[in-house]
């Protein structure tokens, strides 16, 4: 294992209707074999869940997969898009040196491209002592939605690191 990957799973926006008139959302991680899910959150196409999954990282080539799926209580629960994102370009600035560098400073940015799902520039940055990465994830497979999410990663002792 090289570390642990902390996913903060800020809001979803504008995110497809699969109800009535809304939906009852809930995400889903996955990276490798692993597979984590956030509490859902009822009756609402713009869901703040503001909840941290971690993710344990060995290899760092294997993107993480975002799934957003409607809660429903008689049926199968309906898709409502899903998003990758390659963890890479976070991993080279956590292994920056950046002792001594100030609070709030911007080590990089990943622009969107056709290879990535990325629906605006995603800033990684140095912020108390760590670095953290804001993404903003266009859905696919469904009509419309985006997905915020906050990276920051976890040295464990012991562990082969980056």
């Amino acid at each position: 294992m090289l570390g642990l990957l902390k996913v903060r799973v800020l809001r979803g926006v504008n995110l497809a209707v699969r109800d009535l008139r809304s939906s009852d959302p809930y995400v889903i991680l996955k990276m490798g074999k692993q597979k984590l899910k956030t509490r859902v959150v009822r009756r609402n196409t713009n869901p703040i869940w503001n909840e941290e999954l971690t993710l344990s990282v060995e290899d760092p080539a294997l993107p993480v997969r975002v799934e957003v799926y409607d809660k429903d209580t008689f049926s199968r629960d309906d898709p409502m898009g899903n998003a990758e994102f390659d963890i890479r370009p976070f991993l080279e600035a956590v292994r920056m040196n950046l002792q001594g560098v100030p609070n709030g400073t911007m080590i990089t940015k990943v622009v969107p491209n056709r290879q990535n799902c990325l629906a605006d520039e995603s800033a990684i940055y140095w912020s108390d002592g760590k670095v953290l990465q804001d993404l903003v994830l266009r859905l696919k497979d469904v009509e419309r939605g985006e997905v915020e999410l906050q990276l920051q990663w976890v040295s464990i002792p012991g562990a082969r690191g980056l």
